[in-house]
């Protein structure tokens, strides 16, 4: 049971595969995927205001508030729903910025939701997700909160059941932006479609896994590393990689031996969110 006065939980995500089949007239990237929670999480902690401002105490260096998805998601629900609530966000961080593990889009769902609690706004998962979709199209999968193939943009889903699996996961000392792996020349946007039905563990690949490592070497000497262990991949745009085990042991065996200019962490994979459980 999660602890909910030492704040809300923001899980992270890894992309099993990431296959981008097409591209709107809008310039939005078609995607397939299959998303997977992590029990490695960020931290929400909302302090409500009697003066109705919203308020970030705990700002990062080198992002204005104002651009924080934590401080858009609570102004977003506050514009959806009239409220007249305040609060101030104090965000414990511990996902990478640029990593491609979804943190600030998972801070920002878990705002949301919280937020819908804690103000009695009253809004159900569907209508969380619209606002959500607007912040970034990883936001809505938090706010689903199962393991799901996705579609579309990333807002269509199908649910998932996995078997139990731990993952190392490493963190390269790069923050790799996402808008500059999709706007990429050398990006793949014609890979063919699958049924959901299809997936199996294991299958496709990650499109955006090329690119983000010829222009981050970093990006390609930890998969080369991890790929000892089995079916290294990159999650998202990068530049976190991970690759699956059947055994917890087995993974921190592999973690024990990362070299000492490398980082990365194990953790479970989760088919819910935690905030499903409370």
């Amino acid at each position: 049971m999660t602890d909910l006065a030492r704040g809300w939980p923001a899980p992270a995500k890894i992309n099993l595969f990431l296959h981008v089949v097409g591209r709107r007239a809008d310039g939005y990237h078609l995607l397939q995927t299959v998303f997977r929670f992590l029990d490695f999480t960020d931290t929400i902690r909302c302090e409500p205001r009697g003066d109705g401002r919203i308020l970030l105490a705990t700002p990062l260096p080198g992002v204005p508030p104002e651009s924080d998805l934590v401080m858009r998601a609570a102004q977003a629900l506050r514009a959806a729903t009239g409220t007249t609530a305040g609060v101030s966000l104090h965000v414990t961080k511990r996902l990478p910025m640029g990593g491609g593990l979804g943190g600030g889009s998972s801070d920002a769902a878990t705002t949301l939701m919280a937020l819908n609690r804690l103000w009695r706004t009253g809004l159900d998962t569907l209508a969380l997700q619209r606002i959500g979709l607007a912040l970034g199209a990883d936001v809505p999968i938090f706010i689903h909160g199962r393991t799901a193939f996705a579609e579309g943009v990333g807002e269509r889903f199908t649910d998932l059941t996995l078997p139990a699996a731990w993952y190392l996961v490493l963190v390269p000392d790069v923050a790799v932006p996402t808008l500059e792996i999709f706007r990429s020349a050398g990006l793949r946007r014609d890979t063919e479609t699958i049924a959901a039905a299809d997936w199996r563990p294991g299958f496709g690949h990650n499109d955006l896994e090329p690119v983000a490592c010829e222009l981050y070497p970093e990006v390609a000497r930890h998969l080369e590393w991890l790929r000892q262990h089995g079916d290294a991949r990159m999650s998202g745009s990068g530049a976190c990689c991970f690759v699956e085990f059947a055994q917890e042991s087995a993974a921190k065996t592999a973690l024990a031996a990362l070299p000492a200019d490398m980082r990365g962490f194990v953790a479970a994979g989760m088919d819910r969110h935690p905030l499903l459980l409370i």
